[in-house]
C-alpha cells in the first residue's frame, strides 16, 4: 500500500519501499550465487522489485525530496550491478508509468480526466 503522512510527507512510504526492496534484492543476489542467468535475474528484478517500487508511482514520485529519489535510485543501482543489465533509472520508470497513465486515459472517453487530456494536431501526442 501507500503510507500517506499528516504532514503528507513521503518519507514513511519512501522508507517502507526501500526496506521492502532491499529484502527482495537479497533473494536477488541468492539467485545470483546459485549460477541463475542474466535474463532470469533479470526477470526476477522486474516482477518482484520494480513492481513493487513502481505501485502507484503516478500518485507519489513527483513530490518526493531529493533525498528519497536518491535512496530510490540506489536500489535501481545496486539491482543494476546484481543483474548485470542496465537498467532505467528510477525516473524512467516514473516516465514511462505516467505516460502508459496518460495513454489510457486518452482512450477511455468515460474517464473523468479524459477531457483535461488533448492531443496535438498530429495526432502523435
Amino acid at each position: 500500500g501507500v503510507h500517506i503522512s499528516e504532514d503528507l510527507s513521503w518519507t514513511q512510504h519512501t522508507d517502507a519501499i526501500v526496506k521492502k526492496a532491499h529484502q527482495r534484492l537479497y533473494f536477488q543476489r541468492r539467485l545470483r550465487r546459485f549460477g541463475m542467468s542474466k535474463m532470469i535475474l533479470l526477470n526476477f528484478y522486474r516482477c518482484t522489485v520494480e513492481s513493487f517500487l513502481a505501485g502507484c508511482i503516478v500518485a507519489w514520485f513527483g513530490n518526493l525530496n531529493i533525498q528519497e529519489r536518491k535512496r530510490l535510485q540506489k536500489v535501481v543501482t545496486t539491482a543494476q550491478s546484481i543483474t548485470g543489465f542496465d537498467l532505467p533509472t528510477f525516473e524512467g520508470i516514473y516516465r514511462s508509468r505516467c505516460l502508459k497513465k496518460a495513454a489510457k486515459i486518452i482512450m477511455d472517453p468515460h474517464h473523468p480526466g479524459h477531457t483535461l487530456i488533448s492531443l496535438l494536431p498530429s495526432g502523435r501526442r
